[in-house]
């Protein structure tokens, strides 16, 4: 159980659906900022809580720039201003890809935890103001130091590379398939139950924020990813079937864009498992990698480009980037080579 003391939190709001109101028929941004955010008096109770408006825009809104310009906010807050904790408020569209960026590059080792709401403030029986207490909460619990950016909705805490929007309406929307979560808030105590063994820091200055993400699909001739390729993108993430697989025509196109020297990270439709070069066939995992092209371990597509983006700020060598992603699967790989 973890140890909750008073400590000086940060609440950095970007805006989303918690800081929105109903006018008419419509759902859009409070005229005032954010400033419903903190406009609960328990939180005080449990810390000293400062706002910091960040931005006040939908998730959908956000790009690696704004992230990477969160992310200096967030270490500047907590290793030069002396915060102990950092509560990020945001939509829940895109949240997942802004936790695992600020968790690949974010100096900082204390808490920093994201949180959002399904329904706006004027809904009946909101979720934003527990949320945000619940957060606090994990912010000052002593346990979630080195945790890296955790994601808590709903009284659950989430890790951030694990965790991933499910349902388009349901406050319980937020969950990690095949981890499940790290912990949980019951009434004023913190409880983890577990540690992330999958985190990782990759420390870059710069990203590259040209990378982009193509969906195959039965009877993908390959012409749109070709054509994604020729707009310039600068690294390209392919969302495969299963444990990597895609149609055939794909096979060579992959292969003429990775010897151009871009890179094509495979992943999974399914959100469970792990890409594996598994399948020899023309399309199947094993060919595209002999063929050049990066599996990811990692299934989830938007999770794979926020890390190719970051990878990218660091190195544009396929086989230095292929380090990144291809950690437990070297043995099996040089047997398919061979």
């Amino acid at each position: 159980m973890g140890k909750i003391g008073r400590k000086k939190i940060a609440i950095v709001s970007t805006g989303g659906t918690i800081a929105m109101v109903k006018k008419g028929r419509d759902v859009v941004p409070f005229d005032k900022g954010n400033a419903l955010v903190t406009d609960i008096p328990e939180l005080y109770d449990i810390a000293d809580v400062e706002l910091h408006e960040f931005s006040n825009v939908p998730s959908p809104y956000m790009t690696p720039s704004s992230m990477w310009n969160l992310a200096k906010t967030i270490d500047e807050l907590l290793e030069e201003k002396g915060y102990d904790g950092v509560v990020v408020t945001h939509g829940t569209d895109t949240l997942e890809e802004t936790a695992y960026f600020l968790d690949l590059v974010l100096k900082t080792e204390k808490p920093v935890v994201l949180t959002a709401s399904m329904r706006n403030i004027s809904e009946l029986s909101t979720d934003g103001p527990r949320n945000v207490l619940s957060s606090v909460m994990v912010a000052v619990c002593d346990e979630s130091y080195g945790m890296g950016a955790v994601v808590c909705l709903n009284d659950e805490i989430h890790a951030a590379r694990e965790v991933t929007k499910t349902y388009t309406s349901n406050v319980a929307t937020f969950d990690s398939p095949g981890y499940g979560p790290l912990g949980v808030v019951d009434e004023n105590n913190v409880i983890y139950f577990r540690k992330s063994l999958t985190r990782e820091k990759i420390y870059a200055d710069r990203i590259e924020e040209k990378v982009a993400v193509v969906k195959t699909f039965t009877g993908d001739d390959g012409s749109i990813l070709r054509a994604v390729y020729q707009l310039g993108y600068k690294g390209i993430v392919l969302e495969g079937f299963g444990r990597g697989n895609v149609p055939p025509q794909l096979s060579d196109v992959v292969e003429e864009i990775v010897k151009s020297g871009v890179p094509v990270v495979i992943t999974s439709r399914c959100f469970k498992g792990r890409v594996y070069p598994i399948y020899g066939y023309t399309g199947g995992g094993a060919d595209l990698r002999r063929k050049g092209a990066i599996l990811s371990e990692h299934p989830l597509a938007q999770k794979a480009r926020i890390k190719l983006m970051v990878v990218l700020g660091k190195t544009n060598d396929i086989e230095e980037i292929r380090k990144y992603f291809e950690k437990h699967i070297g043995g099996l790989i040089n047997e398919v080579e061979r």
